[in-house]
């Protein structure tokens, strides 16, 4: 049917495909850590601790000494794209662009910071996005990463009047796919080396011991992850748990006490990756590359590899095809 020539443009229909990741600071800088952490740590899913109790401790305490000290380390990472994070991302996200024919648009955003989760949703429903796939880029479901992103996604629908159909990407840390490319690319960064290690170390975020009390399945999804691909490399592999936070009990063991230990017990060239990341960040560049190295060297260490993420190379960009490609079956962009 031809729309009355005073009706305004309609746009093609189309499918969006939007991929979501944590989130960074727009510089390397006090001001933009400062106003990231506040986004960061204000999520209630994030910290747990009821808001007049911990309101006072983030803004007096944290948000006045972390921002300092987190610039720093962001400045170490940062590239010539920006934040590793948000490069990376971006260029996931044009690389899938396209690869499921016409009519299927891939964006990106951000749970904290930008491009906003409710923005980009918008943009997407403007340009003729109909229906769009919520796809968060973390392997292992947790609440604080895969749920915060669904939230930021249903509460941007709950202020639109018309609102596109939705679908969310499943957790896929046991995903065959994703064990595949996990295993291609650290047998690659593993035959690239100069030397053997004589341990592989898995490396997950931590999170507060109390979720796995509550029941979030992040610890038994890393441990399968970690099983998975162990057995998939032939090797054992030694799980550990990264970025301890305040002084709550979270989850053992700690990958940097567990890297200036390993020495002591004879362990002195290690190669270590980071499964649950899609992207390298400041986490895996910082904190285990730079810092990691540091604390393993020190402690009699001799040889330290790490391995990157699966980020936007061949296995990576394969594997997100083929589980993205998976959940927008049966949506096609029509005309």
């Amino acid at each position: 049917m031809i729309p009355p020539a005073d009706h305004p443009p309609i746009p093609a229909r189309k499918v969006g495909v939007l991929l979501v990741n944590l989130g960074t600071p727009s510089a390397p800088d006090a001001r933009s850590v400062r106003r990231y952490l506040k986004q960061f740590l204000s999520d209630r899913r994030v910290i747990e601790i009821p808001p007049l109790l911990w309101q006072p401790i983030l803004r007096g305490i944290i948000l006045t000494t972390r921002p300092k000290k987190s610039a720093r380390a962001y400045r170490e990472v940062w590239g010539e794209g920006g934040s590793p994070l948000a490069a990376i991302t971006r260029a996931q996200a044009a690389a899938l662009d396209g690869r499921f024919g016409d009519g299927i648009t891939v964006g990106y955003a951000m749970r904290y910071g930008e491009p906003a989760i409710g923005a980009t949703l918008a943009a997407l429903k403007r340009s003729g996005c109909e229906r769009i796939l919520i796809a968060p880029l973390y392997p292992q479901y947790c609440a604080a990463t895969t749920a915060t992103a669904k939230d930021a996604a249903f509460a941007a629908l709950a202020a639109m009047r018309w609102q596109p159909a939705l679908r969310t990407l499943p957790p896929y840390h046991d995903d065959p796919a994703y064990i595949e490319a996990l295993a291609a690319s650290t047998k690659d960064g593993l035959a690239a080396l100069d030397f053997a290690p004589d341990a592989v170390i898995a490396s997950f975020h931590g999170m507060p011991e109390r979720t796995l009390l509550l029941g979030d399945p992040y610890h038994c999804h890393c441990q399968k992850t970690a099983r998975l691909l162990s057995a998939a490399l032939g090797r054992e592999l030694t799980v550990t748990f990264q970025s301890r936070f305040g002084r709550a009990k979270w989850l053992q063991p700690a990958t940097d006490a567990t890297l200036a230990a390993l020495p002591a017990k004879g362990i002195r060239k290690i190669a270590i990756l980071a499964p649950g990341f899609s992207a390298d960040c400041l986490e895996t560049l910082e904190e285990l590359d730079i810092r990691g190295r540091r604390t393993f060297l020190a402690a009699g260490g001799t040889r330290f590899a790490y391995l990157p993420c699966l980020n936007d190379g061949p296995p990576g960009m394969v594997m997100l095809e083929t589980i993205v490609g998976r959940e927008l079956e049966g949506w096609h962009a029509r005309s």
